[in-house]
């Protein structure tokens, strides 16, 4: 079993080869850029001295153990592993059931997810394409916005759009393209594309899509969900075109307002 916090270590790093002839990988620190040979322990006594890193759990993840750990000297004792269930184990040959005499199983890691960052994006009004052979076309361009997150902050570019597709019950598939601009100097450029559902009852998607009632609505009312890729050249953020990120959002006013969670 890994030590505590060994799954908070390997987060905040991206790993890769630096060269094909390495026999090792090296890990860069996602928070400061810093890179050193792939070590747990070594890379869990860079984080306890990373400022970055310290700050964006302090905000974030308040009950992180590498973060008490910095703070106290002594993290919170790891809770005890329950034994493994039957649909923790993949057999070969026998799809999920467990175990089985003469089968070879293996174990298959489970996914987990870290709150990343929060985007909040102004909107035009809505632009009424018409009919098409899927369904009702809308299209809504972004005015601005702005993001904030582990990775750094900044400003949403002018002139993003959101292709939307109503079905008859007006549940509504969204798929957006627009473009980051970090605060750093000079500042690193992210292309993001996202894809999703905002689902629920009628009555509730028909004050969604109104900007003047949205607000009155509970956002446990309906499903806004979203698939997120993002690219960039930049070599400050080139761990973010290997990442894998869902969001859940809300509609408030013209705003839309979504966290976007990482695939862990």
């Amino acid at each position: 079993m890994g030590r505590l916090g060994d799954a908070d270590v390997h987060a905040a790093f991206h790993e890769f080869r630096a060269k094909e002839s390495d026999k090792c990988l090296s890990a860069q620190c996602i928070y400061c850029q810093s890179v050193r040979a792939k070590n747990t322990s070594r890379q869990r006594s860079h984080l306890l001295e990373c400022a970055n890193y310290l700050n964006a759990m302090k905000e974030h993840n308040p009950q992180n153990p590498i973060l008490e750990l910095a703070a106290n000297g002594t993290p919170t004792p790891a809770m005890k592993v329950p034994k493994k269930r039957d649909h923790d184990t993949m057999v070969i040959g026998n799809g999920f059931q467990g175990e089985s005499t003469g089968s070879r199983s293996f174990p298959i890691p489970r996914p987990a997810l870290e709150r990343d960052f929060q985007m909040c994006v102004q909107l035009n009004p809505t632009i009424n394409v018409g009919p098409g052979i899927w369904g009702q076309r809308n299209w809504v361009s972004f005015i601005s916005g702005h993001w904030n997150g582990r990775f750094g902050k900044g400003t949403v570019v002018p002139g993003g759009q959101d292709k939307q597709l109503v079905a008859p019950d007006l549940s509504t598939h969204l798929e957006t393209n627009y473009l980051l601009q970090t605060h750093d100097q000079p500042p690193a450029f992210i292309a993001v594309r996202t894809e999703g559902w905002r689902v629920g009852p009628r009555e509730i998607l028909e004050k969604l899509a109104d900007p003047s009632q949205s607000d009155e609505v509970d956002p446990k009312m309906y499903s806004f969900r979203l698939y997120i890729h993002m690219e960039t050249g930049d070599n400050r953020y080139l761990h973010l075109n290997t990442g894998m990120w869902i969001g859940s959002g809300i509609r408030r006013g013209t705003e839309v307002i979504y966290d976007a969670y990482r695939v862990l």
